[in-house]
């Protein structure tokens, strides 16, 4: 429906037909002896531009009553109802217009002060640079396709990195995720990502040089679904590849590991799942963790394997996978499949719901704030096509294609880019399994020659329960396969089958649609599309022309696929945008000639494949005109047929995997900083809980490492050699030199001792840690105005646990925004020692100490010892001087504009650190939202976290992966600490790093009545905090009161103390 003055033209033609309304020999609802009924046009016309249920029912409703007069003033009602949506479509077009206006101002300005430091001018050559390695001309995809994927290349990196036995781990939360049998169109949750992930998985399992590959998912123990889905592991066991598994192991090849997280017996759809995505990564950080020991000793030589890359797959996994990626310091990848911003902008273009209705039905902004760290935190993003970075990425803050171009030329010629980072994007298509396909010859009168079926086989079930709706099957099938929804555009493909008579009359029409028992138990919007596909079929009575089988498995589908080819059929897939369109490879491989959207991944398909032709999906003729095209010209459909099978093998899965192992190579490897053979600590004599970092006299921690000119060695990439054009030496291609320099530098850096890091010096103590030993950890984490609430907190906390004698196995870590000379001054005014924490986590998360006897080996003048390992684990991305000096540009330009008092915010230099710079902030109410904050560093390409603290009088700019959160998951990994006896203790509010401290294994105690004063910079997050808070966990609880005896009470529901 276009507009008001659409509407308004009919809603006068109502009017102007008011006299007769109550001629009861006249009705609105029949087009009586040729009289044209304005009112019944305007209502069909509404209804079939809406999707709205309860429209459709009025519409019933009003055709079932028989008096003139009661239907007409139903139908009037009716058409008010539908003037009144228009009206609320309009006014949110108009808000979504000024949306995408300020959007767009807003990454302009960006832009230009990202690129006043990169003010450079490029050379010819940089100029000619694209967004992805991709170019747009058909003949230069095709020989990139040749370069990426070179299978001599693949040979160099197998046998270079054979000893390596490559340790992969993959993530897909929502869904039904199983290896056999999988259940695709259950729901939404279960669909192509499903099927995507378990091949890419299965087929990396197979892959030279991959010894594991984990696929992390949920596990689901509900009543509703198959006890499979419950059980924590399965084996992937491979299929017939081109490249078999060279080397086996006890724990080798693909696997599904179960993580349980959430609600424990029941199914839950993904927009439910962000809550408790905390869970999961505490729970995948175990799995790893076991993990790597058990390939350490498997593979490893005694050393930990840790993976060699962590690859999100959809927001939700993409949100886990940087929390992962961060806590064990590797290299993330992500795979959007489908993009927050692309849907929201869709939703909003159809005016039915507002911004609000949209996030309260899909999480929409916590979905988006996450897309928008992946890109923060990912090493590579991979795409199926170009159309997805270009028109959908693009929409993101983190992601500016002007500003990518000009890092990279910026990394080529070795030039420092100031402090800025982007992702860099790729596209590798999916791949398929093709082992099993059998090319369809042949007709429905002639069996086929050389294809290596069995004439004399009955034919396949489905066969029957598709051809049981044909009145002549032997006639061209043209086979749509999607869901019934709108987007899938199926309407649009039956108007034009039903009004093209030469198309009737030459083929059937088959709508492969999911699975229904009962229409009236279907979703809405899925009703909705199946009743108009109905009423068409009826409209234009192609009843024994079209089919639509109510179920089929998953399993038939090939079989599907081939009887459409057996018919010299056409595959259509008419979507409005296809983000890549799989069903036209899997369609292309069975020997079907494809009609596709030109909107989205079908263009770069086409540009491989060549096989077939490309619509307008709006246009309806078009789409008659390609498909009658396709069937009538036989020698056209033959050439497309052939063009398909010829070049199907590009979207291969071995083919993909190479070229996917490839872009791993890219990533600069990182691990774990500290591991050396026995980790510096052996088992004491006594393993007394009573052992502690406090007690132990002259103790120094191996905190500093260096791997000096080993490291720089090695650190250098593959993705450099990709981009130089001097590194083709010798008749070597690009990838083979970058592959070969890769392995080098992974092998230099591993000569020491079999260690990958050499020592500066060693521990002086044979004891372990403290925090090794502990039963419960208490995390005191109370934000508040000043020191007050937290220093009061503190004791209460510290002397209610000690009224239970549980000294020596309950250890302390204070967890806090301030620098640890302030938390020293905080402690000796409230006449605590320091020597009773274990552990101090300071600047937002961004320093880690120790208590110390003496400050000789620690901080000068303070008895800690801070830990340089951890500044190792969080440099990722870490802009550094670059990044303070554009903080100081902001800071200067913040002024109130009511008052003329300079700027309102300024640098706390006594605060700040190497990586956490402190500004003070002189009018919190004046100064920007943090959700503004954050949009503005990421459209700059800054990847850092902006923290408001202090009820917002200081603002801590820490790196992308530093959190107190985290800081935790880092004692974890470097400890050995069990998380899930960890009790983190918090105020109702407090910074706005406050939700990070509330989910996972851990349990959280919220302390009633403090922190109330600083909730306020809450309100201006991109979500609601109930989106990522599990606040019916059982791991959170709070308390009555801020005593010592409600205190308790809540420690005893945890089960922590007894009461």
């Amino acid at each position: 429906m276009a507009g008001n003055d659409w509407l308004n033209s009919y809603l006068e033609a109502i009017i102007d037909a008011g006299p007769n309304l109550g001629d009861a020999k006249s009705s609105l609802l029949l087009r009586e002896r040729g009289h044209f009924s304005p009112t019944r046009y305007f209502v069909e016309e509404v209804i079939t531009g809406f999707d709205e249920t309860d429209l459709h029912r009025s519409w019933a409703r009003a055709s079932a009553t028989r008096s003139p007069q009661e239907r007409n003033t139903r139908l009037e009602n009716m058409c008010w109802r539908i003037w009144n949506l228009a009206r609320k479509k309009k006014q949110l077009e108009g808000e979504e217009a000024q949306r995408v206006a300020k959007r767009h101002i807003d990454h302009e300005r960006g832009r230009r002060e990202a690129t006043a430091d990169m003010s450079e001018d490029l050379s010819e050559g940089e100029k000619g640079d694209t967004v992805s390695d991709l170019p747009a001309q058909a003949d230069n995809f095709k020989g990139q396709m040749r370069r990426i994927n070179s299978i001599d290349v693949m040979e160099n990196w197998a046998s270079q990195h054979k000893e390596k036995k490559l340790y992969i781990v993959l993530i897909s939360l929502h869904g039904l995720i199983r290896g056999e049998n999988m259940e695709l169109g259950r729901d939404s949750d279960t669909g192509g990502q499903v099927k995507y992930v378990v091949e890419l998985a299965r087929a990396l399992g197979t892959m030279p040089g991959v010894y594991r590959v984990d696929l992390l998912t949920r596990q689901v123990s509900a009543p509703d679904v198959d006890w499979s889905y419950g059980e924590p592991a399965e084996m992937l066991h491979p299929v017939n590849s081109e490249n078999p598994v060279q080397e086996t192991g006890e724990s080798s090849g693909a696997y599904i590991i179960r993580i349980p997280f959430g609600p424990k017996d029941k199914y839950i759809s993904k927009e439910l799942l962000w809550p408790h995505i905390p869970e999961f990564v505490d729970g995948a950080l175990v799995h790893i963790i076991q993990m790597s020991k058990v390939l350490g000793e498997q593979i490893g030589n005694g050393q930990p394997v840790w993976p060699i890359a962590i690859h999100g797959h959809y927001a939700d996994a993409g949100d886990s996978a940087a929390l992962l990626s961060g806590a064990i310091n590797v290299p993330m990848l992500f795979t959007g499949h489908s993009l927050g911003r692309d849907k929201l902008e869709q939703l909003l273009k159809q005016g039915r719901q507002s911004n609000e209705e949209i996030n309260a039905t899909y999480k929409i902004t916590r979905r988006i704030e996450a897309e928008e760290l992946t890109l923060d935190a990912s090493e590579v993003v991979i795409t199926s096509t170009r159309q997805e970075i270009e028109q959908q990425w693009s929409l993101y803050n983190g992601f500016d294609p002007v500003i990518e171009r000009k890092l990279r030329a910026r990394i080529r010629r070795n030039v420092s880019c100031l402090g800025r980072f982007m992702p860099r994007m790729v596209i590798i298509p999916p791949g398929m399994e093709f082992h099993h396909i059998i090319p369809q010859d042949g007709d429905m009168d002639g069996e086929i020659e050389g294809s290596g079926v069995d004439p004399s086989s009955p034919d396949p079930p489905i066969w029957a329960e598709i051809m049981r709706f044909f009145t002549n099957p032997r006639k061209p099938m043209i086979l749509a396969l999607a869901r019934a929804d709108p987007k899938k555009n199926i309407t649009t493909l039956v108007k034009a089958f039903g009004e093209c008579r030469s198309l009737r009359e030459l083929a059937n029409l088959t709508l492969i649609m999911g699975n229904r028992d009962d229409i009236d138990e279907m979703s809405s919007t899925n009703a909705s599309v199946l009743i108009s596909i109905l009423k068409l079929i009826d409209k234009y009575d192609m009843y024994g022309q079209v089919a639509y089988p109510k179920h089929h498995k998953q399993s038939e589908v090939p079989e599907i696929y081939r009887l459409a080819a057996k018919t010299k059929g056409v595959f259509i897939n008419p979507a409005f945008i296809e983000p890549f369109g799989l069903t036209l490879i899997e369609a292309a491989a069975h020997g079907l000639p494809i009609v596709a959207t030109k909107n989205g991944g079908p263009v770069d398909i086409h540009r491989v494949l060549d096989n077939g032709l490309l619509v307008d999906p709006h246009d309806q003729q078009s789409v008659a005109n390609a498909l009658l095209k396709l069937v009538a010209d036989k020698q056209l459909w033959g050439r497309c047929r052939q063009n398909g099978l010829k070049n199907i093998h590009l979207f291969s899965w071995p083919e993909h995997c190479k070229t996917y192992l490839a872009r791993i190579a890219c990533c600069k490897q990182r691990q774990p900083e500290w591991q050396k053979p026995d980790d510096g600590f052996e088992s004491s004599g006594s393993d007394s809980p009573g052992g502690s970092l406090r007690d132990i006299q002259d103790i120094s921690l191996n905190l500093k490492l260096s791997v000096g000119d080993e490291k720089n060695e090695g650190s250098r990439t593959l993705d450099n050699y990709l981009d130089s054009e001097e590194n083709a030496v010798n008749g070597k291609s690009k990838l083979e030199n970058a592959v070969s320099s890769l392995s080098k530098g992974v092998s230099v850096g591993t000569q020491k001792d079999g260690s990958i890091y050499k020592s500066e010096h060693h521990i002086g103590s044979s004891k372990s840690p403290a925090l090794r030993k502990r039963k419960y950890i208490f995390v005191i984490a109370v934000d508040g105005d000043g020191t007050t609430d937290f220093l009061e907190s503190i004791k209460m906390v510290v002397e209610t646990v000690r009224k239970d004698n549980y000294a020596g196995s309950v250890g302390f870590i204070l967890s806090t925004s301030l620098a640890i000379s302030e938390m020293h001054s905080l402690l000796v005014s409230g006449g605590l020692s320091h020597s009773d924490f274990d552990a101090f986590i300071c600047n937002s998360g961004t320093e880690l100490y120790y208590p110390s006897s003496t400050s000789e080996d620690g901080t000068p003048g303070l008895p800690f010892l801070l830990d340089s390992d951890y500044h190792s684990h969080i440099e990722y991305r870490w802009g550094g001087e670059d990044l303070r000096k554009t903080l100081l540009r902001w800071a200067a330009s913040t002024t109130d504009e009511k008052a003329e008092e300079g700027p309102i915010v300024s640098e706390d230099k006594s605060g700040s650190t190497t990586h956490c710079y402190v500004f003070k902030v002189e009018k919190p109410e004046s100064i920007p939202s943090i959700k503004e904050l954050r949009k503005s560093m990421r459209i700059q390409a800054l990847r850092c976290h902006v923290i408001y603290c202090q009820n917002g009088n200081k603002l801590n700019i820490i790196p992308v992966l530093a959190s107190r959160s985290q800081a935790l998951r880092y004692l974890h990994v470097r400890w050995g600490i069990d998380l899930s006896h960890v009790v983190v203790f918090v105020g109702e509010h407090g910074d706005t790093d406050y939700e990070g401290l509330l989910g996972g294994l851990h349990k959280t105690v919220i302390l009633k009545g403090v922190g109330c004063s600083v909730g306020k910079h809450h309100a201006h997050r991109y979500y609601p905090l109930e989106d990522v808070v599990p606040f019916d966990s059982p791991n959170i609880t709070q308390t009555e009161g801020c005593n010592s005896n409600s205190i308790r009470a809540s420690l005893g529901k945890l089960g922590v103390l007894k009461v």
